[in-house]
């Protein structure tokens, strides 16, 4: 009998690094997150991801079906990767019960990873993934950030415009728009709906109570981030709109000097839960080494 074989994409089972819980401090307030490591050497980068709107760290690291682990790829491809639960999920949510608003998040990520620096190598820097309320996180992120270690920013299920009427957007509306969330279910690999029960998480009340104003604050986050930008939409994006004038007008805002835009075929708002991740993150490493090319030629 033929052994089956790694999907395309993945590492092989016996080269998986190991994913394993993390806690940073990041201000006074206790981070926690997943953690996978290079087996052999030092980092090229560290790539951080930051999650959506109710969902935990562990969106980065899929179950259904281990090829869509950005964790896994990133540090089988010798980077650190780093999925933090935001401030107000997992394990500072007791001390943040109403979580923060968007400012707030961003400083604390910011000070999570300077802690992490302090500890660790770094490798050519950071790298911020983000995914939907994740993204504005990773935006307000970069737009603040002090020093030259920062390489990039990439972000997928967010726009400047939404789809959606405004209430929906609003208190339980927004964790009960499952078709919103998802799409297709037939873009998912099977077991994904029941596994991902462990990922779900309430949306503290702060940040909720700031969602519907994304599109006046994002011009005033755009003109702050001055490093390389990766755009990202599903083709079944259903919160936000990402018609060409759109993505264009998004793009035209940041003060990046390196904007590129992607539409992901066969791909829902989850991007990186659905059989489409793979691809996805391999584009997402794809644009870390440019970042990383970009920032050598910048001091040779």
């Amino acid at each position: 009998m033929t052994p089956p074989q790694s999907p395309p994409g993945a590492p092989a089972p016996h080269q998986r690094p190991r994913v394993r819980a993390v806690e940073l401090d990041a201000g006074g307030v206790t981070l926690s997150g997943l953690l996978a490591v290079p087996q052999e050497g030092m980092p090229r980068a560290v790539l951080v991801a930051l999650h959506g709107a109710g969902m935990r760290a562990g969106y980065f690291h899929g179950r259904a079906d281990a090829a869509t682990s950005l964790l896994s790829l990133a540090a089988s491809c010798g980077c650190v990767a780093l999925a933090l639960d935001r401030p107000g999920y997992g394990g500072s949510a007791a001390r943040l019960p109403e979580g923060l608003g968007l400012a707030g998040q961003a400083d604390h990520v910011r000070e999570a990873l300077a802690a992490y620096g302090q500890q660790h190598p770094t490798g050519g820097g950071y790298f911020l993934v983000g995914h939907s309320l994740g993204g504005k996180v990773a935006l307000a992120t970069a737009a603040d950030w002090e020093g030259a270690d920062l390489l990039g920013v990439d972000v997928s299920g967010v726009s400047d415009r939404w789809a959606v009427p405004p209430e929906r957007l609003t208190g339980d509306a927004v964790r009960r728009a499952r078709n919103l969330h998802w799409g297709p279910i037939s873009l998912y690999p099977p077991r994904t709906f029941q596994l991902a029960e462990d990922l779900v998480a309430p949306i503290p009340a702060r940040e909720a109570a700031e969602i519907p104003d994304w599109p006046r604050v994002y011009p005033r986050v755009a003109e702050r981030v001055r490093v390389p930008t990766r755009l990202t939409f599903a083709e079944h994006e259903r919160w936000w709109r990402s018609d060409a004038r759109t993505v264009r007008a998004m793009a035209e805002r940041l003060a990046a000097p390196l904007v590129r835009t992607e539409r992901v075929a066969a791909a829902g708002h989850n991007i990186s839960l659905g059989l489409a991740a793979r691809g996805y993150h391999l584009r997402v490493l794809a644009f870390l080494e440019e970042c990383l090319a970009r920032a050598d030629a910048a001091v040779a």
